[in-house]
C-alpha cells in the first residue's frame, strides 16, 4: 500500500524528537569527555567505568520502558487511557525497586562496584568519589523514567523530551560550573561536579514531569499510581516487558563487560576507548531515534488492527534507519577532528584513538539497524522474547567469554580485542533479518475495555 504524507508528519514528530534527545545526552557524554579531559586522563578513565554503573541501571529502565511502549502504544491505538494509566502503575513500581538497589549499591558500597571494571588504585578512588554522589541521581530516574516513556508512547514525544533535554541541557552548564569552579564560593570539584550537576540535573527532570502530568492531566505523575492494580495488566506487563528487560539487561551487560575487558588492558586503551565510546553514541542517535520511534508508529497502527499498514511502514522505516545509521558513519569520521584536540590523551593512547575510528565508522551501522528490528518492529507486536534469547546466546556464548580469553589467556594485543568486539552486532544481522521476514511481530495484544 502507498503511505500518505500523514506517514511523514507522524515520522518526524516523532522521531526528530527522540533523536534530539538521544544527541543532547550524547553531548552530555561529549561535554563530560572534553571537560574531564582537562582535569586528566585518570578521571576521564574512572568516569567512563563508574558510568558503566548507570549504564546497566539504564538499560534495565530501557526495558521497563520497553513494556509500557508495547502496551501503551496499543492501547493508545485503541484509546483506552484507563489501561494507560495502569501500564504506567506497574511500571513505576518496578522502577523505583530497581532504582532502590543500585542506590545502596552505588552510595554504600561503590569500591566494590569499581573493582568489577578495573584494578588500578587510582581510578577506583576517583570512581568512588563519583558513585557516592551519583547514586542519588538513581531514585530519581526511577520516577521520571517509565512517565515520560508513556508520554512518549501517547505521541507526547515533543513534551518528553522538552523535559529530557532541559535536564541534560542544565546537566552540561551544571558539569563546566562544578568542575571548573566558576561558581562564586564553590572550589573546582572535578569528577565530583559531574556527579552532583548529574543528581540536581536528574531532580529537576523530575519536577518537570510532575508539573507536565498536571498540566496534560490525562495522565499524572502522582501517589495514586501507587495504589493502581489490575492482575490482567500485570500479567501482560510481565510477560513482555521481562523478556524486554532481560534482553536489555543482557545486552548492556554484555557491553558493560566489553568495559571490564578494556579497562583491565591499561590506561592507555581504557582512556582511547572511553572517547571512542562517546563519538559512536553521537553517531548513533539520529539510528537509535529511528528505530525508539518505529515501537510507537508500528505499536499504535497494529493496535488498531491495522495490519497491511503496519507492514509497509516497517519496510519505510528500515530503509530511513539505514539512511541514519550511514550518516552516523560520516558522523564518526568528522567527530575526532574536533574532540581529538580537546583531550589529553598520551601518545600511545592517541594511536589506539585513530584505529579505533576507522573501526567503528563502519560499527556504528549495525546497531541502529538491530535495534529497529528488535527493539522498535518485533517489539511493537509484543515480540520481545527472540532478541532476549539471541542475545543470551550470541553474546554470552560467544563474544563475551571469547572476548575474556582473547585479552587474558592469550594475551592478544588490546586493539585487536577491540577489533572482535566490535563484530558483535554485523555477525547476528543475517538471523534478525531471518525473523523479521516471517512477519511474527504482526499481532495485537490488547485485552478488552472490562479484562484491562
Amino acid at each position: 500500500m502507498q503511505l500518505d504524507r500523514g506517514f511523514y508528519r507522524k515520522f518526524f514528530s516523532i522521531a526528530l524528537p527522540i533523536a534530539m534527545q538521544n544527541l543532547i545526552l550524547s553531548a552530555v557524554g561529549v561535554a563530560d569527555t572534553v571537560m574531564l579531559g582537562y582535569v586528566g586522563q585518570t578521571a576521564l578513565a574512572s568516569s567512563a567505568l563508574a558510568g558503566q554503573i548507570m549504564f546497566v541501571l539504564n538499560t534495565i529502565y530501557f526495558g521497563v520502558d520497553a513494556g509500557i511502549t508495547m502496551l501503551v502504544a496499543q492501547y493508545w491505538g485503541r484509546g483506552d487511557m484507563s489501561a494507560i494509566e495502569k501500564v504506567l502503575a506497574i511500571a513505576e513500581k518496578l522502577s523505583i525497586a530497581v532504582g532502590t538497589i543500585f542506590f545502596v549499591g552505588a552510595v554504600f558500597f561503590p569500591g566494590a562496584l569499581m573493582r568489577i571494571y578495573t584494578n588500578d588504585p587510582g581510578m577506583i578512588a576517583a570512581g568512588c568519589e563519583y558513585l557516592r554522589v551519583v547514586g542519588f541521581s538513581y531514585l530519581f530516574l526511577a520516577l521520571s523514567q517509565p512517565f515520560l516513556a508513556a508520554m512518549k508512547a501517547i505521541e507526547r514525544v515533543r513534551v518528553s523530551t522538552f523535559i529530557n533535554c532541559t535536564a541534560l541541557l542544565m546537566n552540561i552548564v551544571l558539569n563546566a560550573a562544578f568542575i571548573f569552579g566558576w561558581i562564586p564560593g564553590v572550589p573546582p570539584m572535578g569528577i565530583r561536579g559531574v556527579a552532583l550537576a548529574t543528581v540536581i540535573s536528574r531532580a529537576v527532570e523530575f519536577l518537570l514531569c510532575i508539573v507536565a502530568g498536571e498540566r496534560f492531566g490525562k495522565l499524572r505523575l502522582r501517589p495514586r499510581l501507587l495504589t493502581l492494580h489490575s492482575s490482567a495488566l500485570l500479567k501482560d506487563f510481565l510477560c513482555f516487558s521481562l523478556p524486554a528487560v532481560g534482553n536489555d539487561f543482557v545486552w548492556g551487560l554484555a557491553f558493560s563487560m566489553y568495559s571490564v575487558i578494556m579497562g583491565h588492558l591499561g590506561e592507555d586503551i581504557t582512556a582511547a576507548y572511553s572517547v571512542i565510546s562517546v563519538i559512536r553514541n553521537l553517531a548513533t542517535v539520529f539510528g537509535f531515534g529511528v528505530a525508539n520511534g518505529a515501537t510507537i508508529i508500528l505499536g499504535k497502527s497494529i493496535g488498531a488492527n491495522q495490519m497491511e499498514r503496519a507492514k509497509a511502514e516497517a519496510t519505510r522505516l528500515a530503509w530511513l534507519t539505514l539512511a541514519a545509521a550511514l550518516i552516523g558513519s560520516a558522523v564518526v569520521l568528522i567527530c575526532p577532528l574536533a574532540i581529538g584536540r580537546m583531550v589529553e590523551l598520551t601518545p600511545v593512547a592517541r594511536g589506539y584513538l585513530q584505529i579505533m575510528i576507522w573501526i567503528s565508522a563502519v560499527y556504528v551501522i549495525g546497531p541502529p539497524l538491530n535495534t529497529f528490528f528488535i527493539c522498535g518492529v518485533f517489539r511493537a507486536g509484543g515480540d520481545s522474547r527472540f532478541g532476549f534469547a539471541l542475545d543470551c546466546v550470541w553474546l554470552w556464548g560467544i563474544f563475551v567469554p571469547v572476548g575474556f580469553l582473547l585479552a587474558f589467556a592469550l594475551r592478544v594485543p588490546p586493539i585487536w580485542v577491540f577489533v572482535f568486539l566490535s563484530f558483535d552486532e554485523f555477525s547476528k544481522m543475517p538471523i534478525v533479518f531471518a525473523r523479521y521476514r516471517k512477519r511474527k511481530w504482526l499481532r495485537n495484544i490488547t485485552r478488552g475495555a472490562e479484562a484491562a
